[in-house]
C-alpha cells in the first residue's frame, strides 16, 4: 500500500468512527482553552478538566486571572503536575494579555507562540481549536501513531507535523488532529497496539511481522 493510499484510507477510518470529534478541553473562551491546553503538558486531559472549573470559577479572563495570586493558582492546578511553572506562566501570560492585547487572546500564531508557557503545539491547538483556522498539532501521541503508519519517518513533531500537513489537505487538518487523538486513546495505545494490533495498523501493514518501533531523536 502507497504512503497515499494509507492516508486515505486512514482518513476514511477515522471519518467513520469519529464523524464530529468533540474537543477534549472544556472551555467557555479562548482564554480559557489556552490555560487548559497550558495546563494539559504531560497530564491528562480528564484531570485538566477537573481543576480548570475551579480555575475559572474565581477567574474565567486574564483580567481577572491577573488579580490571583500565583500561590492560589498554584494551589488549584497542582494536581495537574508541572504546577511551580505553569502557575507562573499562567500569571504572567494573563499580564501580557491584560497590557498588550486587552485581556484578548492573539489569533496570530508566532504571537502566541511568544506568550509564557506557550509553544508551538498550544498555540496551534488554540488557533485550531479556538479560532477554527487550519493548524495540526502534533504531540508525542500523534508522532507515534503517524510513524506507525507509514504516514512519516520523522524523528521529531517537528518534521512528523510537516509530513502530514503535505499529506492532507488543509481543511481537514482541525478535524483529523482530534481524530487521531481519539483513535489512540481508544484503538492504538502505547500498551494496547505494536503496530500489529489496531484495524488502521493491520489494515495498512498486514504483513508485519515484529513489532513496531519509533524513530527517536
Amino acid at each position: 500500500m502507497l504512503k497515499s493510499e494509507r492516508a486515505k484510507f486512514i482518513q476514511q477510518r477515522l471519518n467513520e468512527l469519529y464523524p464530529n470529534p468533540p474537543i477534549p478541553l472544556e472551555h467557555q473562551s479562548s482564554f480559557q482553552l489556552l490555560v487548559a491546553v497550558l495546563l494539559s503538558a504531560q497530564c491528562t486531559d480528564k484531570r485538566v478538566n477537573e481543576v480548570t472549573p475551579n480555575l475559572f470559577a474565581i477567574a474565567s479572563d486574564a483580567h481577572a486571572m491577573l488579580k490571583v495570586p500565583t500561590e492560589e493558582i498554584y494551589k488549584i492546578i497542582r494536581p495537574c503536575g508541572l504546577a511551580p511553572k505553569k502557575s507562573a506562566a499562567i500569571s504572567e501570560l494573563s499580564r501580557i494579555l491584560v497590557e498588550k492585547y486587552d485581556g484578548e487572546v492573539p489569533e496570530n500564531l508566532l504571537e502566541l507562540e511568544m506568550l509564557p508557557g506557550v509553544g508551538h503545539k498550544t498555540a496551534s491547538v488554540v488557533m485550531s481549536q479556538g479560532f477554527g483556522h487550519p493548524a495540526f498539532p502534533v504531540d508525542t501521541h500523534i508522532h507515534r501513531l503517524a510513524q506507525r503508519w507509514g504516514l512519516t519517518k520523522g524523528k521529531n513533531v517537528t518534521q512528523t507535523e510537516k509530513d502530514l500537513k503535505r499529506l492532507f489537505p488543509p481543511e481537514t487538518w482541525n478535524k483529523l488532529h482530534l481524530q487521531i487523538i481519539f483513535y489512540g486513546r481508544e484503538y492504538c495505545t502505547a500498551r494496547g497496539c505494536d503496530g500489529r494490533v489496531c484495524d488502521i495498523c493491520t489494515t495498512c501493514y498486514p504483513n508485519r511481522k515484529k513489532p513496531f518501533k519509533n524513530n527517536k531523536a
